[in-house]
Parts: structure tokens; C-alpha cells; sequence
């Protein structure tokens, strides 16, 4: 059997229509793969067309500001690549004159752009011979081969990647690469696939040692820390706060209501003696509120965000802030952004 030809022809009879298929342009494809990090296709698509949209080449992109385009991300998360984008994004513009890099090493010197990225955009827009390796490759790759090595260690990776250098189209690395994703993504999948029908069963190990279900094999992830984030929503009818997230942390540069992070979920008591709320609320006279007597739950790769807003109704005029109706044109997380959306601001 012809592993790489079996993964092609399949491909060529299978592949859903995508607009970054298309193309060989660079930036459409450096776009795409970023958004697809982690994130499935059905999601990153409407993502990728209002970039494409708003910003058709990268000139446009990295003369937008850091603002706006968290805005146009917002709800797509893993909010770091958006800022390595249009770091990347100013990078390739003002000192490559909007000309990519056109080998995987040097793509690999770009913000945001790893092993996998640079193979991407290498293989398919410069027909350069690097093999891709994500998790749909590791999917197809460990089940056909019957190969338990984790693939989140160290020899794991080394070992699927030499893998991969192996079985790569030479002649046409962009479309290999395309057709083992897709495979992945599309016959091989994580949960159930239909392997009664798949072209590769006669040669699949899994499939033949009954291991299917168990391949690949991933190290347990880092325990989940669990956090717990008041917010404190001011209220007086004409103004709120919004504040910009700074510190190295989840959402750096996005903005929230003024937050007080706590070890624990706090009663109202315990809150009004808390001292970074009575800073917030010192010279107001106010009532205050739960919004959500249930915590939103928040899950993040590492992390649980518990997650309660607290209406403080102010009886005198808030001098700071910002008017309540240009709340929706910051870029916040999900989290605030579905708040903002029930509460009516």
C-alpha cells in the first residue's frame, strides 16, 4: 500500500472547499494557519473572512492597531496569537517590504510561528520539502503505525516529525501536507471515526490490535488551577469602567470591569471589606448586587475562571470612566463580552 498515495487520492475526492485552498499567497495562508491553531475550521472561518475582508493584505493589517484588531478576534481566544499576528504582521510590512520569508527556517524567525506554522506555509506557498505535524497527523500517523511513544514528550516528537520527513511527497509537499491534515481531520478523527470505510484499514495497526480508541498516547496535562474573578460593574445610567488588562497574564491587553480576584468565592460581606473594593468604591455612595448568583465558568487549557459581576448602583455621578454605550467597541474576553450582552449596555 502507498500511504502517501492512498492519503491523496482520498484527499483529492474529499477535501471540503475552503478559501485558503485557493491560494498560494503568503499572507492568506500564514493567516489561516494561525487562526486554526487550536481552533477548529467550522469556528476560524467566519474569523478568517472578516480578516481577509478588513485587512487584504498584510500592509492593511499592520497599520490597523493593536486594539482593533483584538476587537475583530474577540471570541476567538488564545488572544496571544492575535498579538503575535500583527506583530508579525508589522514585521513582514515596514521591514520586508511586505514580502514573506519563502523557507521554513526563516519563517521560523517570525512571531508567533513555529515548527508546524513554518512547514505550513513553506510547503504549500514555496513547494519546500517540510513535513507538517499537528494533531490530526499525530492522530493518523500513531493509529497507523501502531505507535504508543507519547506524543507531547520530547521523544515523541522527535519521532513523529522524523516520521513525517519520511513519508512526505518530495514532488508536491503542499498537497501532502493539506491531504494528512484533512485525513485527520475528517476520516481518522479523535472520537468514533468510521474506520469500516477508511482507505488505509488493511495496513492500520490500531485498527487490527483493536486500539484504536487508545492511540495516540498523550501525557496528562498540567493540573487545572482554579481562579476566582469578581467584577465590579459601576452603574450610574451614564458611565461605567472598563479597565486594560497589563500584567503578563491570560487576555494581556484586552479589557474588563475592575476585577478583584479572590482565593475563593466571596459573600457580599466579605467583599465590602475587601480593600481593593473599598479603594474602587471610596467617595461613592452606592447598593450593590449579585448578577449571577452561580459562578460562570470559564474553561481555559490551565485554568477554570469562576466568574461573578457585581452591580454597584451609584447614587452620585461617576467622574471617571467611560459613557456605557461605547462599552461594546473595546475588546474584551468572551466572558465580559456575553455579561455586556444580557446585562443591556
Amino acid at each position: 500500500m502507498d500511504f502517501k498515495g492512498v492519503i491523496m487520492l482520498w484527499y483529492d475526492e474529499n477535501k471540503r472547499i475552503l478559501p485558503w485552498r485557493t491560494t498560494k499567497n503568503p499572507y492568506k495562508i500564514w493567516l489561516s494557519e494561525i487562526m486554526l491553531q487550536q481552533t477548529r475550521v467550522e469556528q476560524g472561518l467566519p474569523y478568517y473572512l472578516k480578516f481577509t475582508e478588513k485587512y487584504p493584505t498584510v500592509f492593511e493589517l499592520a497599520n490597523a492597531s493593536e486594539e482593533e484588531v483584538l476587537k475583530l478576534w474577540q471570541g476567538l481566544g488564545y488572544y496571544s496569537r492575535a498579538r503575535n499576528l500583527h506583530a508579525t504582521a508589522k514585521k513582514v510590512a515596514f521591514e520586508l517590504d511586505g514580502k514573506f520569508p519563502n523557507t521554513y527556517k526563516e519563517l521560523k524567525k517570525l512571531k508567533g510561528i513555529g515548527d508546524y506554522t513554518a512547514s505550513a506555509i513553506a510547503s504549500i506557498c514555496f513547494n519546500e520539502v517540510a513535513p507538517v505535524v499537528d494533531g490530526n497527523v499525530y492522530r493518523v500517523l500513531a493509529r497507523f503505525f501502531g505507535i504508543a511513544t507519547p506524543i507531547n514528550s520530547t521523544e515523541g516528537i522527535k519521532q513523529f516529525k522524523q516520521l513525517a520527513t519520511e513519508l512526505i511527497d518530495a514532488n508536491d509537499p503542499g498537497t501532502y501536507n493539506q491531504a494528512i491534515m484533512e485525513y485527520g481531520a475528517k476520516q481518522c478523527k479523535p472520537q468514533s471515526p468510521n474506520c469500516e470505510v477508511c482507505n488505509l484499514q488493511t495496513k492500520c495497526v490500531a485498527f487490527a490490535e483493536n486500539r484504536v480508541n487508545e492511540l495516540p498516547v498523550k501525557l496528562k496535562k498540567t493540573k487545572i488551577k482554579n481562579r476566582y474573578f469578581n467584577y465590579i460593574v459601576f452603574n450610574d445610567a451614564h458611565k461605567t469602567i472598563l479597565q486594560q488588562r497589563t500584567k503578563k497574564d491570560i487576555w494581556l491587553n484586552l479589557y474588563e470591569f475592575p476585577l478583584v480576584e479572590t482565593s475563593e468565592e466571596i459573600t457580599m460581606e466579605a467583599l465590602k471589606k475587601n480593600e481593593s473594593f473599598i479603594d474602587l468604591t471610596k467617595n461613592h455612595n452606592f447598593e450593590i448586587h449579585l448578577y449571577n448568583q452561580v459562578a460562570k465558568v470559564h474553561k481555559l487549557s490551565h485554568q477554570h475562571i469562576y466568574t461573578r459581576f457585581w452591580i454597584v448602583t451609584l447614587q452620585d455621578e461617576l467622574k471617571e470612566g467611560i459613557a456605557v454605550n461605547t462599552v461594546a467597541d473595546y475588546p474584551v474576553p468572551v466572558l465580559i463580552a456575553n455579561f455586556v450582552e444580557d446585562f443591556g449596555f
